[in-house]
Formats: structure tokens, C-alpha cells, sequence
């Protein structure tokens, strides 16, 4: 496996490694962020790899969206399915020169792109890892592009498809350990599937047997010391012991925060730190890894699934 070197204070959208070509140039890498793909209604894996494969073009403002460049990978030892995530103009323009009058004039150029974020979907976790391109497709954009060109592919016809962050676990906890007081928690959560955690087993059992799409809870307090959650302690325990065994079953708003924080639904937590309310969102400390910009199908589901792998080792997720 390749190495790459990062700066721990660079922020996301810089550009912080590079790595050696064999032709001895430099390829750069870029930040992707790892999600779940949460499918629901008549949405299924096939029809969502038909989408991914055959995509729609849905218009947003100025701009068209597709999926390009796909490349089927389910034959693959980690079976997969690869696209770019594209943005375009149907009128767009370039510089050209003008040779006769030495100066830049504008062209058209229809169908220019105008942004591409390289993607890997691995069925076996429902897991996605996208690039978040400077300027033109953030990480925050990718979602809910990915979302409305799959929903799009079937006339929006009881299909539902989010896409959800998987959390990372320590910037997580310590977010949580800086309340002094918690005054609301709440969560939506989905069913998972394939993939669930043990500690909210519980909370998976409860959905399945109510035959839910989603479930959402919250609970608040304006008493002193605020709500009494274990979710700190949760968290930073199965982090420290993957076979961590709490002596009493989670509540409810708790585990479904780890539910959303391992990428099966969103989850808000609101409470006091030093005087002052602050509000975090398991979105807000988003899981992903550096790699090449332009990346090789191949290489880059086998990245993915290496860190899918530490994320269902670290929290003792099973297959259902």
C-alpha cells in the first residue's frame, strides 16, 4: 500500500500530499469522505447500481448533473462500482487565441465541464467514498447531488435514497466531552443494511420489527444538570475495546445516536459548554482519508474497503 504524508493542520480542501509517478512526476491527492448509502421504498441494491451505471441528468440552476466514466467492478475481489459525480454547462466558454489579432477571445464550448468527483461504491457495506472537489462539488454537495440523480432515475417513484456520513468515533467523543451540560439530543436513523453495530442492536431489532423507513427521537431538558446520557462513555469505551460489553443496554436516544454516527441516519446534540450553547451533529466530524485525485478504480476500492474494514472492526459491526 502506497504511503501518503499529511499535514494534521491542513485544512480539508487543501491539497496536502502528493506521491511519485513512475515517470517520476507528481500525481496530486485529494481528500474523500467515507458515507453510507442508506436505500429505502422500492429503491433495492440492483436498482441503485442500475442508476449508478445508467444515470439521469437532472439540471440544477445554470448547471447539469450526471454520473460519468462508470466502471462495473462487482467481478472484482472487492466488488464495486466506480463513477464521477459531473458537473457541466450546456453553454459554456473558453479562452482561445485569436491569432490574427494576438488577443483572448471567448468560445463556446457546450457541454463544458465544469467539475468531476471520482467515486467508489462497495455493496457489501453500502459504504461510498467521493472526493471533495475545491469550489465545485464539496462534500457537503456530493449528497445531495448523488441522491437526487438516483431518485431521478425512477421518475421519483417510492425510491428514497441518502446518503449518510460515517462519524469518526474520536473527533466525536471529544466534541461530546467538552458539555458540561446536555439540554437536547436528538436522531433519525434508517434501517441498516447490510451492516449494524452491536451496541444498538437493540434499536436495529426495534426497527425491523416495526417494518419503520426511519425512526426519529429527541428529548430535551431545561432542569438542572441537564440529561442523563451515557453516550460519551458509549463511545469512548468501544473505541478503547471493541468487545465492550455495557452492563445495561443502551437507551434508546443513545443508541440511535450511534446509529447515525455510524452512517445510518443524522444525529444533534445540543448543550452547554463554559456558559455558552453549542450544538454538534455527527455530520460534523465526517470519517475520510487522502488519495489520488484521479484515481484507479481498482486501487481506490481497495483503499475504501480497508477503511470500511477499520470502521466495522473498531465498533464490532456484523452483518445482519
Amino acid at each position: 500500500m502506497r504511503k501518503y504524508f499529511q499535514s494534521l493542520n491542513s485544512p480539508a480542501s487543501v491539497i496536502v500530499s502528493r506521491k511519485a509517478t513512475k515517470k517520476g512526476g507528481w500525481m496530486a491527492s485529494g481528500r474523500y469522505y467515507l458515507g453510507r448509502v442508506v436505500k429505502s421504498g422500492l429503491l433495492d441494491q440492483d436498482k441503485l447500481i442500475a442508476a449508478i451505471l445508467d444515470s439521469p441528468i437532472v439540471e440544477v440552476g445554470r448547471f447539469g448533473w450526471t454520473i460519468t466514466d462508470v466502471f462495473d467492478g462487482r467481478n472484482s475481489e472487492v466488488p464495486f462500482v466506480f463513477g464521477r459525480l459531473s458537473k457541466y454547462a450546456a453553454n459554456g466558454e473558453v479562452k482561445v487565441i485569436d491569432k490574427e489579432s494576438k488577443s483572448q477571445v471567448k468560445a463556446l464550448a457546450p457541454n463544458l465541464v465544469e467539475a468531476s468527483s471520482p467515486f467508489v461504491y462497495l455493496p457489501e457495506y453500502s459504504g461510498i467514498a467521493y472526493l471533495h472537489v475545491w469550489n465545485g462539488i464539496q462534500e457537503d454537495i456530493f449528497p445531495r447531488r448523488f441522491k437526487a440523480l438516483i431518485e431521478a432515475a425512477y421518475d421519483q417513484f417510492f425510491v428514497s435514497c441518502e446518503l449518510e456520513p460515517v462519524a469518526d468515533y474520536k473527533a466525536f467523543a471529544a466534541k461530546l466531552k467538552t458539555i458540561d451540560t446536555f439540554t437536547e439530543l436528538a436522531a433519525k436513523v434508517f434501517p441498516p443494511n447490510p451492516l449494524f453495530g452491536r451496541l444498538w442492536g437493540n434499536l436495529h431489532e426495534y426497527v425491523k420489527r416495526r417494518n419503520a423507513s426511519d425512526v426519529s427521537v429527541k428529548e430535551t431538558s431545561t432542569k438542572a444538570p441537564g440529561i442523563e446520557t451515557s453516550i460519551v462513555r458509549l463511545v469512548e469505551n468501544i473505541l478503547n475495546d471493541p468487545n465492550y460489553e455495557p452492563p445495561n443496554a443502551p437507551d434508546i436516544t443513545d443508541a440511535a445516536l450511534l446509529m447515525a454516527a455510524d452512517g445510518y441516519g443524522k444525529g444533534k446534540v445540543i448543550g452547554i459548554e463554559r456558559g455558552v450553547e453549542v450544538v454538534i451533529r455527527t455530520s460534523d466530524s465526517q470519517k475520510s482519508f487522502l488519495f489520488e485525485r484521479d484515481p484507479d478504480p481498482h486501487q481506490l476500492a481497495a483503499v475504501t474497503a480497508k477503511q470500511l474494514d477499520k470502521v466495522s472492526g473498531e465498533r464490532d459491526m456484523r452483518h445482519g
